[in-house]
């Protein structure tokens, strides 16, 4: 068990610690809102919890070959958001030679969704899922997620250029978009 002062402690003194107090301390303090990121991200909260927690695992797993712990959670950010692309990947193919079942189109409401159903409109949701993936990461990580073009670009593993652009482009198109909704 963690003990208080260690739990109370900033995230720069996270080097010292044996891997299961760091994740124990980074689980504790970031995993909903890792969660909320894949599910915004997956649009299906099941897969978004396991993608969080494979990003977990192998922080754990990799713990003591990380160059700078400090950026443990950077570090958990980027596996999120790759976990994220390999999710969407797979359920790509799955959709291409797999027919799906009324089943697994039905979500199951819970108070993470439905939390996040009243953060967000319907319709910007909708928008949102229907950019293309990188601009979808790009407006989900900068405005939901409220991370730096750097944080952006370490996540997403892009020049900070290349994240000003996708985020243009998809502002852009979720103005049209929204503009032109019934």
């Amino acid at each position: 068990m963690v003990s208080q002062r260690r739990e109370e402690a900033p995230e720069e003194h996270v080097r010292a610690w044996s891997a299961d107090e760091a994740v124990t301390m980074l689980f504790s303090a970031h995993y909903r809102g890792l969660v909320r990121l894949a599910v915004l991200l997956l649009h299906d909260e099941s897969v978004a919890e396991d993608v969080v927690q494979d990003a977990y695992v192998a922080l754990h797993r990799r713990w003591w070959r990380l160059r700078d712990a400090d950026k443990a959670l950077a570090y958990l950010r980027t596996s999120v958001v790759n976990g994220a692309r390999s999710a969407l990947r797979h359920r790509g193919v799955a959709d291409r030679y797999v027919a799906r079942s009324l089943a697994d189109e039905q979500l199951v409401a819970s108070a993470e969704t439905g939390a996040l159903s009243l953060l967000r409109h319907r319709e910007v949701l909708e928008a949102v899922r229907r950019l293309p993936a990188r601009q979808r990461e790009a407006i989900v990580l900068r405005y939901y997620a409220e991370l730096s073009e750097a944080e952006i670009a370490d996540a997403m593993g892009v020049s900070r250029g290349a994240v000003k652009s996708h985020a243009a482009r998809g502002m852009a198109a979720l103005r049209e978009s929204l503009e032109h909704a019934p």
